[in-house]
C-alpha cells in the first residue's frame, strides 16, 4: 500500500456494544463523558445482509466531545443471540475489551467496590502502578516525579473495560479527558483483541491490507514480572503473552510522543498454550462488546482488496443504520470486523 493509500483509514472508530435496552446504557456511559449522537434502524433483512443476524436492529451513537474515533455503538437488537462474554475471562480467544484514560481512577473503583457491596455481577481489580516508556530508567522515590500508570481492569455483564491514568507525562493525542465528565475520562483510547498465532501471519492483514501502522511489536508480558498482567488474563506460573499495536498511520512507531488513539492492541498468546474460544459470544447479535468497526475513504477499494485477501465471510456494501455506505467481514484471526465510509 502506498503513502497516500496510508492515510484512508484512522484509528478504530466504534466499540458496538449489544443491550437489552438502550436508557441504562445511555446514563452508564454518560458518566464517561459520552453522549448521544445519531440514532437508527435496520430491518431484519438489512441487518442478516450486513451483520450476519436476523434481527431487527436499533443502534444509537454515542460521541465523545470532539473526537472522531474511540465512539460507541448501542446495539439493540429485537432478539439477541446470546448474553456475550459477561464477567467471564479476558484468557480467551474472541475476547474484546474498551481502554479509557481518566484523571480519577479511584473514583471508578470506590464505585466497583460499591457494585461489588450490592452483590451485583462484576470482576474489577486494583489499581496497579505500571511503567509504560523508559522501563529502565532508574529514579529515586520521593525524590524524582514517578513516570507512569495505574490501571484496573473492570468487566461488567455489558461491559468489558480497562481504565488507566497517567502520572508524570502527556501524550497529546492520545485520548481528550471531558473534564465535566463525573469520570474524568476521554473516548476509548485503544481496543484489544486476544489470538494465538506463533507465526504472526495473521498480523500481516492489519498491516498490508488495512493499512494500519505496526507500532509497539513483540512486547512481552510474563507472569513473573507483571502483577497487572496475571490479574487481567488469568496468568498461570511461566505463562506469558505477546502485544503487537497497530495504529492510524498518521502515528508514529519511533516516536511515542505522536502517538495516536484508536490503537488496536492485539493480545498474542503462544500456541502452546490451551485457550478457549469463544468467538460466538463476541459478534454483532450478541450482548456485551462485540463488534469493531473502521471509518475508510474509497470504501469500494477496501472491499475489493478484503476480497482478495484471506478475510472470509465478506458482505456486499449496504447503507447501514445510520444512512453509510458499509460492509463487514471476518479477519483471518476470526474476528469480526464493519467498515464505514467516511
Amino acid at each position: 500500500m502506498n503513502q497516500a493509500e496510508q492515510h484512508t483509514i484512522e484509528g478504530i472508530y466504534e466499540v458496538c456494544i449489544g443491550v437489552p435496552e438502550a436508557i441504562a446504557a445511555i446514563q452508564y456511559w454518560e458518566q464517561f463523558g459520552y453522549r448521544i449522537g445519531q440514532v437508527g434502524e435496520l430491518s431484519a433483512d438489512i441487518a442478516q445482509q450486513l451483520y450476519s443476524v436476523n434481527s431487527a436492529l436499533k443502534s444509537i451513537r454515542l460521541y465523545h466531545q470532539e473526537a472522531d474515533h474511540g465512539l460507541i455503538r448501542l446495539m439493540v437488537w429485537q432478539n439477541p443471540t446470546n448474553k456475550g462474554l459477561g464477567i467471564s475471562s479476558m484468557k480467551v480467544k474472541g475476547n474484546r475489551w474498551a481502554t479509557t484514560l481518566t484523571a480519577d481512577g479511584l473514583s471508578i473503583l470506590n464505585h466497583a467496590e460499591q457494585v461489588k457491596a450490592a452483590g451485583w455481577d462484576i470482576r474489577f481489580s486494583n489499581l496497579y502502578w505500571d511503567i509504560i516508556y523508559n522501563k529502565d530508567k532508574i529514579s529515586r522515590p520521593f525524590i524524582d516525579p514517578a513516570v507512569g500508570v495505574r490501571e484496573m481492569l473492570l468487566l461488567q455483564p455489558l461491559t468489558r473495560q480497562v481504565l488507566f491514568q497517567r502520572f508524570g507525562y502527556t501524550l497529546p493525542n492520545y485520548g481528550q479527558i471531558n473534564p465535566n465528565a463525573p469520570f474524568k475520562t476521554s473516548q476509548f483510547t485503544h481496543m484489544g483483541l486476544i489470538v494465538q498465532d506463533d507465526s504472526k501471519e495473521i498480523l500481516k492483514f492489519y498491516e498490508d491490507v488495512l493499512g494500519l501502522l505496526r507500532v509497539r511489536d513483540d512486547v512481552e508480558t510474563r507472569y513473573e514480572f507483571s502483577p497487572a498482567g496475571r490479574d487481567f488474563f488469568d496468568l498461570n506460573p511461566g505463562e506469558k503473552f505477546i502485544i503487537t499495536a497497530f495504529d492510524d498511520p498518521r502515528s508514529s512507531a519511533s516516536d511515542f510522543l505522536t502517538a495516536r488513539s484508536g490503537r488496536l492492541f492485539i493480545t498474542r498468546f503462544p500456541d502452546s498454550i490451551k485457550l478457549e474460544s469463544r468467538f460466538e459470544a463476541a459478534q454483532p447479535g450478541c450482548l456485551g462488546m462485540s463488534l469493531y468497526t473502521y471509518r475508510v475513504r474509497g470504501i469500494q477499494a477496501y472491499c475489493d482488496r478484503i476480497r482478495e485477501s484471506s478475510a472470509q465471510n465478506i458482505t456486499n456494501i449496504v447503507t447501514n443504520e445510520f444512512g453509510e455506505m458499509s460492509f463487514s467481514f471476518t479477519a483471518p484471526d476470526g474476528y469480526y470486523w464493519t467498515l464505514v465510509e467516511n
